[in-house]
């Protein structure tokens, strides 16, 4: 069966992206052949696409997509045809029509959540869930600086914040993107456009104590900034690099600046078994299902424009969640 599909054979800028012919065979043992309905735009499939993380090439790309299981092989009992499903890793290849994967990251899509939401919410979701259930489990009334507030993981997270009872302070470029950050949850948003020293205003909010985490998805540009937000022995959670990666560092300054923590999680190491899968993702529908949580898809283009998505991304001309459309 041929389908069209995102391919690249070298990396670079969005154009070595290219709409191809694949053909694709029937599922083996362990496997699903998946029929995508909307496919999830991600940042980290700008860092596989220039290289940052390296794939073996020629490569599909994209890791999460909602779409409906129309074949299974042997073995797989979790999912079956006719299910409408999503997921959020298994490998680089969403961006396809169709594919055949590993049925191990295909989760159910409950009734009350679409499949746009889902392919829209899937990574991003269970990025914040980890991030602040796991990697640091934020009570309530705890103050956190979340960086990159606008975006799609920001806006679920400050969302996910005020459920707790959590005050999220965060950061955004430009009035429009402060304003969607507030009205997502976020109790204080610093316009880094104006406020170059964000650390200054994290101290000024909290009287000079500062924060017990910061979440950082920027990196390079925002790594010193952030550990000055920290109060003695808080955590940096550094998951990724809008800005490129963060540079070699001497964990002397750590210890000089209140024996602070820095961790570098990823959203396949805390969902690495079926259990913590399934809990991750039943959270999150949880919250969705029962509004405390709205998904906003602010872009949506057809899956053979994922070239000028890529563009708008990295041009930071997005807000919110992006989906492509086969």
């Amino acid at each position: 069966m041929k389908v069209k599909a995102i391919r690249f054979a070298k990396p670079g800028a969005a154009s070595v992206m290219k709409w191809q012919d694949v053909e694709l065979g029937n599922p083996r043992a362990g496997e699903a052949l998946v029929r995508h309905t909307a496919v999830g735009l991600n940042y980290i499939d700008t860092y596989h696409r220039t290289g940052l993380y390296p794939l073996p090439l020629p490569a599909g790309i994209g890791l999460e997509a909602a779409g409906v299981v129309e074949k299974v092989g042997r073995g797989v009992k979790h999912v079956k045809p006719g299910d409408r499903v999503a997921y959020a890793g298994g490998g680089p290849g969403a961006y396809s029509e169709a594919r055949v994967m590993s049925a191990d990251p295909l989760v159910k899509i409950p009734p009350k959540v679409s499949d746009e939401q889902a392919a829209a919410m899937m990574l991003k979701g269970m990025t914040v869930e980890y991030l602040i259930q796991r990697t640091y489990k934020v009570k309530k009334g705890e103050t956190i600086l979340w960086h990159a507030a606008a975006g799609g993981v920001g806006l679920i997270a400050g969302q996910w914040a005020k459920a707790i009872g959590a005050i999220a302070i965060g950061t955004a470029g430009g009035p429009a993107k402060c304003r969607l950050a507030k009205a997502h949850g976020f109790a204080h948003v610093i316009d880094y456009n104006k406020k170059k020293d964000f650390a200054k205003e994290v101290r000024r909010i909290t009287k000079g104590k500062g924060v017990p985490v910061v979440f950082d998805p920027v990196g390079k540009s925002t790594f010193a900034g952030s550990l000055d937000c920290l109060a003695p022995r808080g955590l940096l959670a550094s998951f990724g690099n809008a800005s490129g990666p963060v540079p070699p560092f001497d964990p002397g300054m750590l210890a000089a600046k209140g024996s602070l923590y820095f961790t570098r999680p990823t959203l396949m190491s805390y969902n690495a078994t079926r259990k913590e899968l399934e809990a991750s993702a039943r959270a999150l529908f949880r919250l969705v299902g029962s509004g405390k949580i709205k998904i906003e898809i602010n872009q949506t283009y057809p899956l053979k424009d994922a070239v000028k998505a890529h563009r708008d991304l990295e041009g930071r001309k997005t807000t919110g969640s992006t989906i492509l459309i086969p």
